[in-house]
């Protein structure tokens, strides 16, 4: 998910900073919250996983351009409900700044734009998780239900921003309406497949919950 430069420009760049800077602020109040539940250590492996999933998902993941933005398999409810949310919105902030400082420098201009993007959905469904998991049932015990609605709720909420800037950016135009909606008819691939990674993911650390690998996780993979 990288919007095109141009897209957004000019003066209007300065919403982009202060919804950012909103979800930094947000992500700093999480990350607290979750070292004082946890530990600096953990804290800190579980960002650098993050960090280095996304790098992976967007760079070696198949990936093509589609209008206004490329569609890619970002995986992010995979990794909240592997590593939780504030490893996983500084991870994906990294990863976003990685790929743009050393292999793709022309999306660096739309980092702030293409944060916001990221990070208020991932910030959507753990409020969405909060209220659709039971507290008795572990992330690993999820149903394919429940993992569809997070999924498909990240999935929403990335083309439901990518569609703001766009209009906020271009204006509401035949040509920007078009491309909104093929950008979103195209992410109907992501939607479908990416449940069906987060089972198969959640498959794989269930086997790990009793072994020293599965303490790096979020405890709520596990725990209730």
């Amino acid at each position: 998910m990288h919007i095109e430069p141009g897209v957004v420009d000019g003066a209007k760049m300065a919403l982009a900073a202060a919804t950012a800077a909103g979800a930094a602020a947000y992500t700093a109040k999480e990350a607290f919250g979750d070292i004082s539940r946890t530990n600096v250590a953990t804290f800190a492996a579980r960002t650098a996983l993050a960090a280095v999933g996304t790098f992976v998902f967007f760079e070696l993941l198949p990936h093509f351009p589609v209008g206004v933005s490329e569609v890619h398999f970002i995986l992010g409810s995979t990794l909240f409900l592997l590593l939780g949310a504030a490893p996983t919105a500084i991870g994906l902030a990294l990863g976003l700044l990685v790929q743009g400082l050393f292999f793709a420098p022309t999306d660096l201009p739309m980092y702030f734009v293409n944060v916001t993007t990221l990070l208020v959905p991932l910030f959507g469904i753990a409020a969405l998780a909060r209220r659709v998991v039971p507290q008795a049932t572990a992330y690993v015990d999820l149903r394919y239900g429940d993992v569809l609605k997070l999924s498909g709720a990240f999935q929403a909420g990335v083309v439901g921003w990518v569609a703001f800037w766009v209009f906020y950016g271009q204006g509401v135009t035949a040509a920007s309406v078009q491309s909104v909606l093929t950008f979103g008819g195209a992410y109907m691939l992501v939607v479908l497949i990416e449940p069906l990674a987060d089972l198969a993911v959640l498959a794989a650390a269930k086997s790990l919950r009793d072994t020293g690998l599965g303490r790096i996780f979020t405890p709520r993979l596990y725990a209730a």
